[in-house]
């Protein structure tokens, strides 16, 4: 597998709830955030160590092969320093693809999920 995408970015709250929100996206249902495309598929948890590294099994069908790894480190301020990294395995995707599948992660991150945390 290979990194063809990565994004760090802070979210508010500490580690452990971020992991929580990661391997139980649906766990508040007033509050969702995993609000998937026509094209998209809910992930599975292919690795979990609490509360620093999940890994989802692919969110595109026609990238079955694709992973998303994330990375959370204590971020200061009781915050998190959460970095996602998609990885794809060869042929890798056409350029055009790859801007999709990284701007969905950037938003399913970095905008919805930090939504829900008042951000």
């Amino acid at each position: 597998m290979l990194e063809v995408g990565s994004r760090t970015r802070s979210q508010p709250p500490p580690p452990g709830i971020v992991f929580e929100a990661l391997t139980e996206p649906d766990r508040d249902p007033a509050r969702p955030w995993l609000r998937l495309l026509d094209d998209e598929r809910t992930p599975q948890i292919l690795h979990a160590e609490h509360p620093r590294l999940v890994v989802w099994s692919s969110l595109w069908p026609r990238r079955p092969d694709a992973q998303v790894r994330f990375d959370l480190v204590p971020g200061g301020a009781q915050g998190t320093r959460l970095r996602w990294t998609l990885l794809a395995a060869e042929p890798l995707p056409d350029p055009s693809l790859l801007g999709h599948l990284r701007k969905r992660l950037n938003e399913l991150i970095n905008a919805n999920l930090r939504s829900t945390f008042g951000q």
